[in-house]
């Protein structure tokens, strides 16, 4: 075979280096996929600054995948070269842990896989994946907006249709940007009444667009005050990565109210218990999901145009790329293309 470009992080803190390698082949049970489209992601820090134990180095980053199958290894027998497919933070499992046995194999207790942090992810040309980890993409789809529904799609996607609401319901989604604004638009697809949560007013003309029914400035705006106003939430579902943020809206939830987590805060919640107590609300967090999962967020998405609004950078400016998406600036997902 002949050569591909990479850009791998050599150590922990380490800078991106763009590198020439081998393309690799496929193994038992492997596939071959010639990247399209890798969307770079907040949880690729944690490979680019060793914030997980036991990452191997150098490791190429970037688990929102979409490409083409090139080339499958032995005892492959559900896919065949050609065919359109995404990769995303399930990557592979053990098969044998009480999590697998169950079948709940994105929470997997021995051998969690992920792209990009357990093997070398999708910032490259070539990439090698397991077979049970992928997911066919619909033709509505490019694969460019395929990418970042690979994590961000499909971890609001799976929360949501998971979260116990029911069509017609109130739910609010706080924080709209990389995961808020495809959040808002899952959520008033599924028929909940929709309350978008933001810093600032200049969000809410797009929330409105992208489905909101209601928009709160938690500026200006007492959120939970406003919630319990309309009628206290069913769902809040939290992509903001701020514990305080996260705690200022637990008095919205209603009766049976839940609060589920989706970015990652490094600052603690401070909760009544009392007010959880009284009215049976309750707080969890929701861990993306498996390929068929990734598969069902893609045709729900082909199915209804809900679409993630992208920035794109050629694989060659993948450093500046990541430092964009970092940044907070980017209008919502970046999105790396292998073309040249």
């Amino acid at each position: 075979m002949g050569k591909m470009r990479a850009f791998q992080v050599k150590n922990a803190k380490g800078a991106f280096e763009l590198v020439e390698r081998e393309i690799p082949e496929p193994g038992l049970g492997q596939v071959r996929i010639k990247v399209k489209a890798c969307g770079i992601c907040h949880s690729d820090s944690i490979t680019k600054e060793g914030l997980f134990l036991g990452i191997q180095y150098p490791r190429v980053p970037g688990h929102e995948v979409a490409g083409i199958i090139d080339a499958i290894g032995l005892d492959v027998v559900q896919w065949q070269p050609g065919q359109r497919v995404g990769i995303g933070w399930h990557g592979g499992h053990c098969g044998y842990c009480n999590s697998c046995r169950r079948g709940d194999f994105i929470t997997c207790q021995i051998n969690p896989q992920t792209p990009g942090i357990t093997y070398d992810g999708g910032y490259a040309d070539y990439m090698i994946a397991p077979a049970e980890a992928l997911a066919l993409i619909p033709e509505e789809l490019s694969f460019i907006e395929a990418g970042p529904l690979m994590c961000a799609g499909i971890t609001t996607f799976n929360a949501l249709r998971h979260s116990g609401a029911k069509a017609g319901d109130l739910v609010a989604v706080h924080g709209v940007g990389g995961l808020g604004h495809l959040a808002v638009q899952f959520s008033a697809k599924m028929g909940f009444k929709t309350v978008a949560i933001a810093r600032g007013m200049d969000k809410e003309p797009l929330s409105k667009q992208l489905g909101a029914w209601r928009y709160i400035d938690s500026q200006t705006q007492d959120v939970a005050k406003e919630l319990m106003n309309l009628g206290g939430a069913k769902v809040i579902l939290a992509t903001v990565t701020n514990g305080k943020a996260m705690t200022s809206v637990v008095g919205g939830l209603g009766i049976n109210g839940k609060l589920i987590i989706l970015g990652a805060a490094a600052e603690p919640l401070e909760i009544s218990a009392l007010h959880l107590l009284i009215g049976r609300r309750s707080i969890s967090g929701w861990p993306s999901g498996t390929s068929m999962d990734s598969q069902d967020t893609m045709a729900f998405c082909a199915l209804t145009n809900v679409r993630s609004m992208n920035e794109t950078f050629p694989l060659d400016r993948a450093p500046e790329a990541y430092e964009h998406m970092m940044s907070g600036k980017a209008k919502f997902r970046v999105v790396l293309t292998m073309e040249d």
